[in-house]
């Protein structure tokens, strides 16, 4: 472990740490690669939901450290907002993020339900889920209304305080005809409708009920245009819109059309791609707030399928193709111009705040499209030459390999997971005395006064959360107040279920994973 460390304080240099990296790798020092369990972290980040519940937990959870919570939620505004998910280590509910973290749980059940079968954990894969889609028909009360916030982020993050124990306040916010909210109708949409492919066999009204409420928020968020943020405005200093909402629609539509197989929501993607940029935007990061490339891998895979071919839209097919392929390649390093930076050893590198949810949601679309090459038998074209499935998904997995343990630091950023990971976590209910041991009220202020500035270890495991992850150069500190690092999303999670299912997978049926790879090339 200090050889390892060595090579990143010997020199600010990213070229002399990637060589010296290198070295020792040669010698043997830092193993190239690393064997991992994919099954064991897909049940922990399954497990991670249940952490994050809000409402009256059921008789089955299995996070027994958590107890109900916002049971008040909505009752100001007479409407039943109870339930949901909080999400992060804070205790506000945020529409636009929750909706997301469904959207990618979904797909990664539609993609990988087999292989999350073969782990044990299709069931608890359909009731994290669910967990979040009964609360989106409770929080549509009308066509063109859709409550997106319960909770104030400002006082919320004035107190640290249990989410049993909450004190702060639980004002709901919607959106309407009169104040729009384009972004977060159109992503929660888009998460009906593919909970609704989900829920399909299993639970055929349930799932038709999900397309019922998806085609009514679609319609409601390309009818009345306009951003959420300039309605909701105290979700600004938060979730904000950069990317504004046209994306969102193009997503909901693409994901409608999957759903229904109804030609007008393809058109309405195809029609709109050049004026709402699907086809125009060029981009290196796939978040909550930007789902250009994720909408253009979509289109661009439904190319090879006849029916479209006929629909006279080959050009806008080919245009979507080239921008999904832009960022693919830009993940791979394989850009002449502009590339996702990494740390010295080989982690994507977005931004300083939470940047690993920037690398599951990469490495899903990796994930993904490895399997469209594969079964289409192409390979990406990228400016610096074409790359086959195998050298995509052997990347992907690099860097879920980098989150599990593969990395600097020896470090699994994947609470729970391994020998070493995280134990002060930014998360309030984490860091505080669970409600099963004391029940006695833990105030706003006793809070932060006493649980948040101590040393210990969180007395409670939030297993399968995915911390905020390492800096530009691979270093962690393991500090409740670096929140930057230590705080947790839905969203990093979501992505990462997807992956770890394909690679447990994969390990099961024939080990073509065992190439060896270099993270850092």
């Amino acid at each position: 472990m200090e050889d390892k460390r060595r090579c990143f304080s010997l020199s600010q240099n990213k070229f002399l740490q990637h060589w010296c990296v290198l070295f020792l790798s040669s010698l043997a020092i830092l193993p190239l690669t690393q064997s991992f369990n994919y099954g064991k972290a897909l049940s922990k980040s399954l497990l991670y939901f249940e952490s994050q519940r809000s409402g009256r937990l059921p008789y089955n959870q299995r996070v027994t450290w958590r107890h109900h919570s916002g049971l008040t939620d909505g009752l100001e505004q007479g409407v039943d907002l109870v339930g949901g998910y909080y999400d992060a280590g804070d205790n506000v509910k945020f529409g636009l993020p929750m909706a997301f973290t469904i959207t990618m749980l979904s797909w990664g059940v539609i993609e990988y339900g087999d292989e999350i079968s073969s782990a044990g954990e299709y069931t608890h894969a359909l009731e994290a889920i669910k967990w979040g889609t009964d609360y989106f028909i409770k929080a549509h009360t009308h066509p063109n209304v859709l409550w997106v916030e319960v909770g104030d982020g400002d006082t919320d993050h004035y107190c640290w305080q249990r989410p049993e124990d909450m004190t702060t306040s639980r004002q709901a916010y919607k959106v309407d005809e009169k104040n729009p909210g384009s972004e977060v109708a159109g992503e929660t949409a888009a998460a009906m409708a593919a909970a609704s492919i989900v829920f399909r066999k299993t639970n055929p009204h349930y799932s038709h009920l999900l397309l019922q409420h998806a085609e009514q928020l679609f319609e409601f968020g390309d009818k009345f245009r306009g951003k959420y943020d300039e309605s909701v405005r105290v979700v600004k200093g938060y979730y904000p819109s950069v990317s504004g909402f046209k994306d969102e629609l193009l997503w909901a539509a693409l994901w409608l059309y999957k759903a229904t197989d109804k030609e007008d929501y393809l058109r309405y993607a195809l029609e709109k791609a050049n004026e709402f940029g699907g086809i125009t935007w060029a981009i290196t990061e796939f978040s909550w707030d930007v789902k250009f490339p994720a909408l253009q891998i979509i289109a661009s895979m439904l190319l090879t399928e006849e029916n479209h071919r006929e629909m006279g839209f080959k050009l806008v097919f080919e245009q979507y193709r080239s921008k999904a392929e832009y960022y693919l390649c830009a993940c791979l390093n394989k850009n002449n111009g502009s590339n996702v930076n990494r740390t010295p050893a080989g982690l994507l590198y977005i931004r300083q705040w939470n940047n690993m949810q920037y690398v599951t949601n990469a490495a899903f679309l990796l994930t993904v499209y490895s399997d469209y090459l594969r079964a289409s038998n192409q390979r990406l074209r990228c400016d610096r030459g074409k790359v086959g499935p195998e050298e995509v998904l052997l990347f992907a997995r690099s860097q879920a390999d980098y989150i599990l343990g593969a990395n600097p630091m020896g470090m699994s950023y994947l609470v729970g997971y391994g020998s070493r990971y995280p134990q002060r976590m930014h998360h309030r209910g984490a860091s505080i005395e669970s409600y099963k041991e004391n029940k006695g009220f833990i105030g706003c202020t006793q809070g932060y006064d006493y649980w948040y500035p101590r040393n210990d270890p969180n007395p409670n495991v939030v297993f399968g959360a995915l911390v905020g992850g390492p800096d530009q150069m691979d270093r962690f500190s393991d500090d409740r107040k670096n929140f930057m690092q230590t705080e947790a999303c839905t969203y990093n999670t979501a992505s990462l279920v997807g992956v770890l299912a394909k690679l447990h997978g994969v390990e099961e049926e024939d080990g073509y994973l065992n190439t060896p790879l270099l993270a850092s090339s």
